[in-house]
């Protein structure tokens, strides 16, 4: 289509005119650009003053050229604290086309002799401003936040505050508290034409570590490696302040793309590191060493949700692993996770544990293939429809040859070191040479009937874990806020006890899951063995270890002739076996609360035919201490322990809302036995109704941690 003449030449003028009126605006404002500077640093140093009580001073301010501006001893100091930052000299430039359509992008830095000081004593700090919302803040809503665009202009900002040109020398970032001092000083640090080097000293020359690689903003991309000189990358810091200690060879982050697509926001990435070592009372009680890791993510930001997209992979050494992580803000908040692996050659999955995680695997040899499969949902309004699956399946797995610790070892005769606190208290022969070693044929079916019942129903026929039983746990301790609900089998406590050591850390926990596992699945004891071993080592009360020494203790009885109620007690002690002595009054007999857990137990007893239906409470009038123990016990000052664990009986809603009455009527026992003396012995589930205020005192108790030792 040809256009008119008279239009060509309209736009012509248009077009000159306003690139006249551009000009003009230009030289008007190059005229007094100092006067417009001037008043931008005024209006700074007064907000500065006026909502974060922060003394600004700039002792002056010049531009250099078209589009940088030259500032001259620059400090900040906030009232009543210690000086924040002081900059000697300071050079700024902006890209001007970019400024013209309002986006503020750096073309260079130069700093020369800087300090920023950040120092808080007795909880008194000169940076607490920084974390207070300005005077004159709007507070608008949080539900309006669209977390999609908040982090796409946040790190839009970010890069736009990438310089092309960067030179800073001698730049110093102090932080000090009441008990450490971290000296970071920048000596150099350059961005030219993209690429990237900088040498930081720590604390003097205690360590020099150097940041290289290559930024582009433009392209929002960047490639950043951090290395020390001869040395590893040091946070002793950490160390100090929160008891873990970090090291690595190397790391590296990269981002590779940024893109916002209607809604979600787009973030394509990798990290890696190399020979980095861990180790926190929480983790490990060894060096944790990982010799390679690294993870390429894709990460989904929407409105209300931030995820890890399942195309993601971790690579730990020769192993690939693929996660979905998501955390759902609103309108509940929503937690999920799925794990897969593609079948793996299991002996290179065993070389791919970080050293030092798993002391009883090291240098285990095994064949087979294996494959890795985890489901996890949770809504935080509908906790109990939690979703737990996990697989792990074998092709052929097998133990070839045993590492440090031999699995097999409960099949014959062993020792067993229980401990206390971490010390050892005495050795225990698991065999017939220990005259309390008593044979599973020759302990009362009554006592291992019950101790199954409470502890674990379906021992003999679940592979080490049930996963409902894990389920609710979770559940449970979600909804409490707190550990209150534990998930181990049977399987699990005999690992715990007789093959790991009794530190409560991350890697123990699943080292024991591990174990467990090929305990069940290579088919290395029989259930009945692994069985008569836990009965044989397990703690009883204080230094009572295994059934024999257990029956004789309270009842001066062999395991062979514990009657049903006996046998309910023992159980009943498990999960907190200090405070056996604790259940009686003080002429031998039972506290009298106790007797709803013994129609509880040994009512699903009777449901499963391990013994006759009983309308007194199965046995539990018959129970006696042994006479020589019960002096000393006082029936108005007895310290009772919380009686009751959360297990599983198999018997879905109906039975946990039993358990938790029970255990309602155990808090209410407490708290009248502070006041009165003598208790009636037909306390019923049905006539006592909790109180809130009894309620409170119940949950006060059910705070205390478990006193488990098994």
């Amino acid at each position: 289509m040809e256009i008119p003449e008279k239009y060509l030449k309209i736009a012509k003028i248009s077009l000159i005119s306003l690139l006249a009126i551009i000009l003009i605006a230009g030289g008007i404002a190059y005229a007094k650009r100092e006067a417009l500077l001037n008043a931008a640093i005024k209006r700074v140093i007064n907000k500065a003053d006026r909502d974060y009580n922060l003394e600004l001073k700039i002792e002056s301010a010049t531009f250099v050229g078209l589009s940088s501006v030259q500032f001259k001893n620059i400090t900040a100091v906030p009232q009543d604290r210690d000086s924040l930052a002081k900059i000697e000299n300071f050079k700024i430039g902006v890209k001007l086309f970019p400024l013209l359509f309002g986006d503020i992008k750096l073309a260079e830095i130069n700093l020369d002799r800087g300090i920023i000081n950040l120092v808080k004593k007795d909880s008194i700090s000169n940076y607490d401003f920084l974390f207070r919302k300005s005077k004159t803040d709007s507070t608008s809503a949080k539900s309006d936040l669209d977390l999609a665009k908040f982090a796409n202009n946040l790190i839009n900002e970010m890069l736009y505050k990438i310089p092309d040109d960067m030179d800073i020398r001698d730049f110093r970032i102090k932080l000090q508290d009441d008990s450490n001092l971290v000296d970071i000083n920048t000596t150099n640090a350059k961005i030219d034409g993209g690429e990237v080097k900088s040498t930081i000293k720590i604390n003097g020359n205690e360590s020099t570590w150097h940041i290289e690689g290559s930024v582009d903003p433009d392209d929002k991309q960047l490639d950043l490696m951090l290395f020390a000189d001869n040395k590893k990358v040091e946070l002793p810091y950490l160390e100090k302040k929160f008891g873990l200690k970090l090291n690595f060879d190397t790391a590296r982050t990269e981002m590779r793309g940024l893109k916002k697509s209607g809604d979600e926001l787009k973030i394509s990435g990798l990290f890696e590191v190399k020979n980095m070592l861990v180790k926190h009372p929480r983790i490990s009680a060894a060096d944790v060493i990982i010799e390679r890791a690294s993870m390429d993510a894709e990460m989904l930001i929407g409105e209300n949700f931030v995820s890890i997209d399942s195309a993601s992979t971790i690579h730990l050494k020769d192993v690939d692993i693929h996660p979905f992580i998501k955390y759902t803000l609103s309108p509940n908040k929503i937690y999920e996770l799925k794990i897969r692996t593609d079948e793996l050659d299991a002996q290179q999955i065993f070389n791919s544990f970080p050293q030092g995680l798993f002391e009883s695997l090291e240098g285990m040899q095994v064949a087979g293939k294996l494959q890795y499969s985890l489901d996890f949902y949770l809504d935080s309004e509908k906790a109990d429809d939690v979703i737990f699956n996990s697989r792990l399946k074998n092709n052929g797995f097998k133990v070839q040859k045993w590492g440090k610790t031999n699995l097999q070892k409960i099949n014959g005769d062993f020792v067993y070191t229980p401990f206390e606190y971490g010390k050892p208290m005495r050795d225990i022969i698991i065999g017939p040479e220990n005259p309390n070693f008593t044979p599973i044929d020759q302990i009362s079916p009554y006592l291992k009937n019950a101790l199954l019942t409470a502890e674990d129903p379906s021992f003999y026929s679940h592979n080490g874990f049930v996963e409902e039983s894990i389920r609710k746990s979770i559940a449970t301790n979600f909804k409490e806020k707190a550990f209150k609900r534990g998930g181990s089998t049977i399987s699990m406590q005999l690992v715990k006890n007789v093959f790991l050591n009794r530190q409560k850390t991350l890697s123990r926990k699943i080292e024991e899951i591990l174990i467990v596992w090929i305990m069940e699945n290579g088919r290395l004891s029989s259930k009945q063995r692994m069985f008569e071993t836990y009965l044989n080592l397990i703690e009883w009360g204080r230094n009572v270890y295994g059934i024999g020494e257990a029956a004789r203790y309270y009842f001066s009885k062999h395991p062979s002739e514990l009657n049903i109620g006996e046998s309910i007690f023992l159980a009943s002690i498990v999960p907190k076996p200090k405070s056996g002595l604790y259940r009686f009054e003080g002429d031998g007999s039972l506290r009298s609360s106790l007797a709803s857990y013994f129609n509880f137990i040994g009512g699903i007893m009777a449901k499963r035919g391990m013994t006759a239906p009983d309308s007194t409470n199965y046995g539990f009038y018959s129970v006696r201490l042994r006479e020589s123990l019960r002096s000393g016990l006082a029936t108005d000052s007895l310290v009772v322990d919380s009686l009751l664990k959360n297990s599983d009986f198999e018997e879905d809603d109906l039975v946990l809302q039993q358990l938790s009455i029970i255990r309602k009527i155990d808090s209410l026992q407490l708290k009248q036995n502070s006041k009165v003396k003598t208790i009636p012995k037909d306390t019923s589930i049905n006539t006592i109704l909790p109180s809130r205020k009894e309620k409170r005192e119940q949950r006060k108790i059910e705070r205390k941690p478990p006193d488990r030792k098994q």
